[in-house]
């Protein structure tokens, strides 16, 4: 079943993934991400990490709070749909092209 396979090698291979896992969400903490929703009128910008740094809203829409819930929701979606593609297009890179997450990408 391991024929072929060094074993010897294996705790290097770990390490060295860890390094570079360690080193993406370095990475990923200095990366922006902006969403915008409602052709403009909403902007949030996130870091690699899914973390919210910044929320533009135009004034328009402080007036009409159900319209400004509404696109905010979609617009954060938006931003951590972005961070989660992010992060899987770095996991493929770090696994060279080799899909961890089984299907097509």
């Amino acid at each position: 079943m391991f024929e072929g396979i060094d074993l010897n090698n294996m705790g290097k291979m770990m390490e060295q993934m860890q390094e570079k896992a360690t080193q993406m969400q370095e990475q990923s903490k200095s990366i922006q991400l902006t969403a915008k929703g409602g052709g403009g009128m909403i902007e949030v910008t996130t870091n690699g990490m899914g973390e919210v740094i910044d929320i533009t809203v135009d004034d328009s829409l402080l007036l009409d709070k159900e319209s400004l819930q509404i696109l905010l929701i979609s617009t954060m979606n938006d931003a951590m749909k972005m961070v989660e593609d992010n992060k899987k297009s770095q996991a493929m890179g770090m696994f060279g092209g080799m899909n961890p997450f089984g299907g097509s990408t």
